[in-house]
């Protein structure tokens, strides 16, 4: 890799910053197993006191959640034979409402949702529900159960398996099925069977308060700074574990994630997934190939910008609300990492086009493949 080339990350970061687009960053960038940038950037904090941005700052992961702890918890479930991608939705939560095509003032339920629409953003599942409205009915905190059987009851916006819709509600469904099959949350299963394997001592669900001097605050709500709560609102009234949102980590473990994916679902003598489950997970999946997603990655959807224009078609990433992000592309054995808090202190921070710009930096600073 070309040194000088790679540093061009640094102009590209400070002037985002300068712009407030975010209050600080942390840029991890590793190949072939070691890595080679790691640097903190700006304020991880700007109120009520100013605190610099550090390479272990703990974040709020967002949407990265869904293919780090729950797509991943469902792939493990499949790999033990506990679960079907084909197995019916209404399998595991009979309530779930089909689609219902309406003609002539009668209705006709066409398809069922099946496990992998839900991985895939096909369920015809709406994206969100407004949090107001399960608190009408649930309260102020809503178990998963109850909420998902809210989410069961919308009414869906497309047949199975014929539209891309990304969805946060058919990840908060997954991990209600991952909770009847194992009997954990998916924060309690994907800890046990995934993060401790490998060694991510930071990353979890719900941090304590033991590290909240480490974590990257987001917004100010109700008079409130958000510090190791989770932001996402739905997560949020679940008490803070929940299938599409809830996780928090770090760069450092983010890339012990991907390096186990890198090396076929193996780090450091510990197999989490078989190589074929890191193949389908980390793949376009095709009987929604129009989707642009694997099952739980996204590869070529509208989300995926944060790739760049230069790494290739095998390569594959998630990112998150908050302003996180992950690209890992096999044929340059590369991963970029890029976390920041752009919804501090109010949530009107932007992070699209510097994670393009960032990924484009990062692929050609490579200058040798072999």
């Amino acid at each position: 890799m070309d040194s000088i080339r790679l540093g061009r990350i640094d102009a590209v970061i400070n002037t985002a910053i300068s712009k407030g687009d975010f209050p600080g960053a942390v840029i991890l960038v590793g190949r072939k197993g070691k890595v080679v940038f790691r640097k903190a950037y700006g304020y991880r904090q700007w109120i009520p006191t100013r605190k610099k941005m550090t390479p272990d700052t703990i974040f709020d992961m967002a949407s990265m959640t869904k293919p780090l702890a729950t797509a991943a918890s469902i792939l493990l479930l499949l790999e033990q034979g506990r679960l079907r991608l084909w197995d019916q939705v209404t399998d595991f939560i009979p309530a779930f409402k089909p689609f219902l095509k309406k003609e002539g003032g009668e209705e006709e339920q066409i398809g069922g949702a099946m496990i992998w629409h839900l991985l895939t953003h096909t369920s015809g599942l709406p994206p969100y529900t407004d949090e107001e409205g399960v608190k009408a009915v649930y309260g102020e905190s809503c178990s998963t159960e109850n909420l998902v059987h809210y989410i069961a009851q919308l009414d869906k916006i497309s047949v199975p398996g014929e539209e891309f819709h990304y969805s946060c509600l058919g990840y908060i469904t997954l991990a209600h099925i991952i909770n009847q099959i194992t009997g954990y949350t998916v924060a309690q299963y994907s800890l046990m069977n995934i993060y401790k394997p490998l060694g991510m001592m930071d990353t979890f669900y719900m941090p304590g308060e033991d590290v909240f001097d480490r974590c990257a605050p987001t917004e100010i709500q109700n008079g409130n700074l958000l510090i190791g709560k989770v932001h996402d609102p739905l997560a949020s009234l679940q008490g803070g574990v929940s299938g599409n949102a809830g996780l928090f980590s770090k760069a450092d473990d983010l890339y012990r994630f991907a390096r186990m994916l890198l090396n076929q679902g193996e780090l450091s003598g510990r197999r989490i997934f078989s190589p074929i489950s890191v193949k389908r997970m980390t793949e376009i999946y095709g009987r929604s190939g129009f989707a642009g997603r694997g099952l739980g990655w996204d590869l070529d959807s509208d989300y995926s910008t944060n790739g760049g224009d230069l790494f290739g078609q095998e390569s594959y990433g998630h990112t998150g609300y908050t302003g996180t992000s992950i690209w890992i592309d096999p044929e340059t054995e590369m991963v970029v990492i890029f976390l920041t808090n752009r919804v501090h202190p109010v949530d009107k921070g932007a992070v699209i086009s510097t994670r393009s710009r960032v990924a484009n930096v990062v692929a050609a600073s490579v200058i040798r493949t072999e």
